[in-house]
């Protein structure tokens, strides 16, 4: 049994500690955060490799786990029907799969209150300091600790995340506040609406206390909206007092004008239902869209894993399960190489190439996403053509094409 730290306790940080602990090593979890973790209720998409990751982190997974849907339907900005599809899936919510893992994991290996100061290593150990004085010592550092990684800033400074150009308003409504228009046309569907250079999308998720009931979910959306790095995204994450929070602005703290603003382009260019669900959403938020993009995820005792290692933009709908997958060959590699850096080792040449594919992906349906509506403008078989690429190719599962190395069409390269 080897003694193993991760940093980060959010879901990549949960299922590396849940996986590591059933196989039998003394695990503890160090997470900044105090209290409990909130996802605003936002959307995760999930996928067969994702329900294998759960279950190997100790989770049941049963039809509690999300809202099912059997199609997907692109709407037109008048609110009709451009194209649609059958794809069945299972979406989940953010918060449920946090609870799920949380409490598959000893509440006394998960110490919060911890943000990490430094991070050292030696032939037999790394060395953690935190912020509070507490020191911690373990064989393997498994870092988790998200797209502003602490671990990564030292072990791999040079690795920054890049801005994409865009932003997405997110949030969740709830079904009881919709019309029968909306609920008919759109809520029971993976929905998307495709205004130039813009991607609305959405679906349904479990409501309060994780209902899954009709008439108590929620519909939770993703609107990609461009914005200049230089001028509107630092008015974006500036709340009404003229406080600036360049690294995300807190989803409370959105100054009203721009969630009035927001709310304003969405009926002048969204399908009516969509802007009745941004209408009717309390608290939208919006979250900067950014790549990150590391050439190296282990050295010697420490790995990186999930946003600290790759961010994909939400496009692919794979960050989670993406995370799980690292998780199990992380353990894999441990269970074969035993608490080594060989192991980690391991883990970097079989997970690098995959996670710069997925980054690659991500950015390649960025790029479509942008340039739609710059050609044929108007032309109703250019929008039908858009509606049938978009639908076809965002948050399905790709993990066949990253075994094959084919995560990004040919001809885009």
């Amino acid at each position: 049994m080897a003694k193993i730290l991760v940093i980060g306790g959010s879901l990549g940080g949960l299922f590396a500690a849940n996986i590591l602990l059933r196989q039998g090593h003394e695990v503890t979890l160090l997470e900044k955060a105090m209290g409990s973790m909130d996802g605003r209720g936002a959307g995760i998409v999930t996928h067969d490799a994702l329900a294998d990751a759960l279950r190997a982190a100790g989770v049941t997974v049963d039809e509690s786990l999300g809202v099912p849907v059997t199609g997907r339907v692109t709407l037109g900005a008048d609110g009709e029907r451009l194209g649609e599809m059958v794809l069945p899936q299972v979406l989940t919510s953010w918060s449920r799969l946090y609870h799920m893992l949380k409490e598959s994991f000893p509440n006394e290996r998960y110490l919060q209150g911890k943000t990490v100061k430094t991070v050292t290593q030696d032939d037999n150990g790394v060395q953690v300091s935190c912020e509070d004085g507490s020191k911690h010592e373990a064989e393997l550092l498994i870092a988790s600790d998200g797209i502003r990684s602490v671990v990564r800033a030292q072990v791999a400074p040079n690795i920054q995340p890049e801005y994409a150009g865009y932003i997405a308003w997110r949030g969740v409504c709830d079904e009881s506040h919709l019309s029968k228009h909306t609920l008919d046309t759109l809520f029971n569907y993976f929905g998307f609406c495709l205004p130039n250079g813009e991607q609305m999308l959405g679906y349904p998720v479990a409501g309060p206390g994780n209902n899954t009931q009709v008439g108590q979910r929620r519909y939770n959306f993703v609107w990609y909206r461009p914005a200049s790095e230089d001028q509107e995204l630092i008015d974006l994450l500036t709340d009404a007092d003229g406080n600036y929070f360049p690294f995300g602005i807190p989803p409370l703290k959105v100054s009203w004008k721009h969630i009035a603003k927001m709310r304003e382009a969405a009926r002048a260019i969204l399908a009516p239902q969509y802007a009745e669900i941004l209408e009717k959403t309390a608290t939208p938020f919006l979250q900067p869209i950014y790549d990150v993009r590391s050439e190296q995820i282990v050295f010697g005792r420490i790995a990186l894993m999930g946003d600290a290692a790759f961010v994909g933009r939400p496009h692919v709908g794979m960050g989670v399960t993406k995370a799980g997958d690292e998780a199990l060959v992380i353990a894999r590699h441990i269970s074969a190489l035993g608490a080594t850096p060989e192991a980690l080792a391991a883990y970097g040449r079989e997970r690098l190439a995959l996670g710069q594919q997925v980054v690659a992906r991500a950015q390649y349906l960025g790029r479509y996403m942008q340039a739609q509506g710059l050609k044929g403008n108007g032309d109703s078989s250019n929008l039908k053509r858009n509606a049938t690429t978009v639908m076809s190719e965002t948050a399905i599962d790709i993990s066949t094409l990253l075994a094959q190395g084919k995560a990004v069409p040919e001809a885009t390269h």
